[in-house]
């Protein structure tokens, strides 16, 4: 059987644009991958959220990470790409975090050049490394790999911010000499600017589209014609389920019909996995009673 690893290598060969919703938990995991999306992104923003409560500003620690990256990589069997952040330390950490996230199941990690603690991309106080130390962490997590990791690398640079695009687009090039297989420039600001990333890096880029953040939110033919490989959807779930959930709260309070905003008991049930569990439990006499 393909690893997940070669089965990201497998979609990337194809020429065209990979649209990816992106996870925040095991179950939202599931329900994109029930939606027939080719792969998902665990979004370190999503995460923070959703397992902590708190923003995305590097309050999560290496273990907690990579327990959520087991936890969704179990629960599903199509490539999942996980948020490395800076990679926990120095070089030997990233290489420890590279080797940590491919034995529980990630099909790739992404690896940036912000400084610790990191922010989200599309929010206020970015800073990034210098260029040795981010190329120190890219040859690092490609280390890991040529020691045995069977893991994608997702290279992203915030450099846009702090040094406008050339030395962004400079250092995702070298980043691509170091070996990344896949690249990332954060926050492009103008159609312009993302068709510039496209026409001057080689190989599988990735678009992140955050809805109301500073890149243009184009088409999926949009993108996939100025060359995106990947469209990345980080926040498109978590929001529309903290609405509904907002929503339904606000009707429960107030004794006001809440099942237009809910799916049916059963359709959950099924979604969950409680009839593939009692169909497979149903071999056994002692699991007769479920």
């Amino acid at each position: 059987m393909p690893s997940q690893a070669d089965k990201l290598r497998h979609l990337l060969a194809t020429d065209r644009l990979h649209v990816m919703p992106c996870c925040f938990d095991a179950l939202s995991a599931k329900l994109i991958e029930q939606a027939d999306f080719d792969l998902t992104f665990m979004s370190g923003f999503a995460a923070s959220a959703s397992r902590i409560g708190q923003p995305d500003l590097g309050l999560m620690s290496y273990g907690e990470v990579l327990d959520h990256v087991g936890n969704i990589t179990h629960a599903v069997d199509f490539p999942v790409i996980a948020d490395g952040d800076t990679g926990y330390g120095n070089a030997m950490n990233v290489r420890r975090t590279v080797a940590g996230f491919a034995k529980a199941g990630a099909a790739a990690i992404m690896i940036e050049d912000q400084l610790s603690p990191k922010r989200c991309g599309h929010t206020p106080g970015k800073a990034v490394v210098s260029r040795d130390e981010a190329f120190d962490r890219i040859r690092a997590a490609n280390d890991a790999r040529e020691d045995g990791a069977d893991i994608l690398i997702l290279a992203r640079t915030d450099a846009r911010h702090e040094h406008g695009l050339s030395e962004a687009i400079e250092r995702a090039a070298r980043f691509k000499e170091l070996g990344a297989d896949i690249l990332f420039v954060e926050a492009p600001k103008t159609v312009a600017e993302m068709e510039t990333v496209c026409r001057e890096l080689p190989g599988p880029k990735m678009a992140n589209i955050v809805e109301g953040g500073e890149t243009p939110e184009l088409s999926h033919k949009e993108l996939a014609d100025i060359g995106f490989a990947i469209a990345a959807y980080p926040l498109t779930l978590m929001a529309s389920a903290m609405q509904a959930m907002t929503e339904t709260l606000s009707r429960l309070k107030t004794d006001t019909d809440r099942t237009p905003l809910m799916m049916d008991f059963t359709e959950l049930r099924d979604r969950i996995g409680f009839n593939d569990y009692y169909e497979t439990s149903s071999r056994y006499e002692t699991s007769k009673r479920d």
